[in-house]
């Protein structure tokens, strides 16, 4: 296929150039009826390329197949079986993804360490989870994906499983073995599903860890928004092999998403797939050496260390890791991320990705040079002289990875759909959660539906949001009080 073309732009630029006059959504029909003061903040470019797929973009029949013709150059450049855009972001695509592979009363096996949207997928579904453990690095406090083993040791134990989900990179940048759990399951005859939401990018640079269809993959999910072009929400879904049905898991995606998808994310899914073609490859090569500069004049900087290969790879940790989101841990400057954080945004206009109880992440792409990262060294320049006057931030009291690991008293969906009552935070021990409680960024669940609450695990969350952590999935995101079951959903 030819890698020069962007259906998706050409079409728009071609409804543009025609000056199609449209009876149709969207309203403010190509900015005219759009409140001046929107336009001067947003631009008239945004509404311009705000027309409808089907009826606009395309005719009624898509008779010239736009979006499809992105979709299969896509799928070609990533040598992937198929790929379906999403406007929804990988949120919508991951759950698409599970409903392909389980239904409801099916065992999925699921890494603990997924992302909400994993949950939210498993509370509408009914699918019934099989965790699986993630590698726990004790000293650092923080998770890995979980290891081909105990993915076989699950199937080994729910050999009903319908098939696995793991997600690689995590937020941190650390890489399942992603052939080796693919063989896991296809020894099995199961699929697996690969969120990769963190990595659009691995397929175009050969010194980046390997991508989950080249390393076997059934579905993978990726977010072009994170480390692509792509605007928020723009995310793509691609098939490997042959134990999923493309037309079920077209049908699943339909069945949740939007019939009104936005021109602009797929102009953009589209414009990213066409950059990287022709110039990923120098493009994240650029990005690489940046990355590989930046870490080094980070680590000499008094209290800060930058967590690397030897931190993160290695037996009981990482299969490999990406270079790109430099994570930066903050245990020698005293202070915690949550703080760190704060102080950069408030003192220095600068924004990181992730915090945590002792780390920031400062995510790099190939849209990084000298001209953004000399204002980022010099905050945390700053940043590491100042360390001191940041110190007295209160603690989190982070548990051990025996005390993260909640009982599995009833499924996500009953506990979330049952009838419920909001107690005082304290009295939340011992009762079963009805809510997600995810602090976020990165947003894993600390606890999630149908998991019974523990002292540890409460006051993790307590002392958590009393030094910044965010809980925004919570009825109440202040957590004086939480959501908890009385009776699950289809009890007499």
């Amino acid at each position: 296929m030819d890698q020069s073309e962007a259906p998706i732009l050409q079409a728009l630029a071609e409804y543009q150039e025609k000056g199609r006059l449209s009876f149709t959504p969207p309203g403010h029909k190509q900015a005219r009826g759009a409140d001046p003061r929107v336009r001067a903040v947003l631009g008239d470019a945004v509404f311009g390329s705000d027309v409808l797929a089907v009826g606009g973009l395309d005719d009624h029949q898509e008779s010239r197949r736009v979006v499809r013709h992105a979709e299969e150059l896509m799928a070609e450049a990533v040598r992937a079986k198929a790929t379906f855009f999403s406007t929804c972001g990988s949120s919508l695509s991951v759950k698409a993804a599970m409903l392909s592979v389980a239904g409801p009363g099916e065992k999925l096996l699921v890494g603990r360490d997924a992302h909400k949207s994993v949950v939210s997928g498993l509370i509408l579904s009914g699918v019934r989870p099989v965790w699986v453990e993630p590698q726990w690095d004790p000293d650092r406090r923080l998770a890995h994906p979980p290891a081909p083993q105990t993915f076989a040791a699950a199937f080994a134990e729910h050999p009903d499983a319908r098939g696995a989900l793991v997600t690689s990179p995590t937020p941190y940048g650390a890489c399942a073995d992603l052939a080796a759990i693919a063989d896991v399951c296809h020894r099995r005859g199961r699929p697996l599903i690969v969120d990769e939401a963190w990595g659009a990018h691995l397929p175009f640079h050969p010194d980046l860890p390997s991508w989950a269809m080249d390393a076997g993959a059934d579905v993978c999910v990726t977010s072009i928004h994170k480390m692509g072009s792509g605007l928020e929400q723009g995310s793509v879904f691609h098939l490997g092999g042959d134990l999923i049905d493309a037309a079920v898991l077209a049908s699943r995606a339909d069945l949740l998403g939007t019939t009104s998808p936005s021109v602009p994310l797929y102009a953009g899914l589209d414009g990213w797939r066409r950059q990287m073609v022709q110039h990923g490859e120098r493009l994240l090569g650029d990005a690489l050496g940046l990355a590989h500069r930046v870490r080094a004049e980070i680590e000499e900087l008094p209290g800060l260390h930058v967590n690397d290969r030897a931190d993160f790879v290695g037996p009981g940790r990482a299969a490999d890791l990406d270079p790109l989101p430099v994570v930066i841990d903050l245990a020698g400057t005293g202070t915690t991320g949550y703080r760190a954080a704060q102080w950069l945004r408030a003192q220095h206009q600068v924004d990181v990705h992730l915090v945590d109880h002792r780390r920031i992440s400062t995510q790099l792409t190939h849209a990084d040079s000298a001209a953004t990262v000399e204002p980022l060294l010099a905050a945390l320049r700053a940043l590491s002289e100042r360390a001191a006057e940041l110190r007295d931030a209160p603690r989190v009291a982070v548990p051990t990875a025996d005390e993260l690991r909640l009982e599995q008293a009833c499924l996500p969906r009953d506990a979330y759909f049952g009838t419920t009552e909001d107690v005082p935070l304290d009295a939340a021990v011992g009762r079963i959660a009805a809510e997600m409680l995810t602090p976020y960024p990165p947003g894993v669940p600390a606890a999630l539906p149908g998991e019974r609450l523990t002292e540890p695990l409460v006051r993790y969350l307590r002392t958590g949001v009393a030094a910044g952590m965010r809980v925004p999935d919570a009825a109440d995101e202040r957590l004086r009080t939480l959501r908890v079951l009385v009776r699950p959903a289809g009890a007499d």
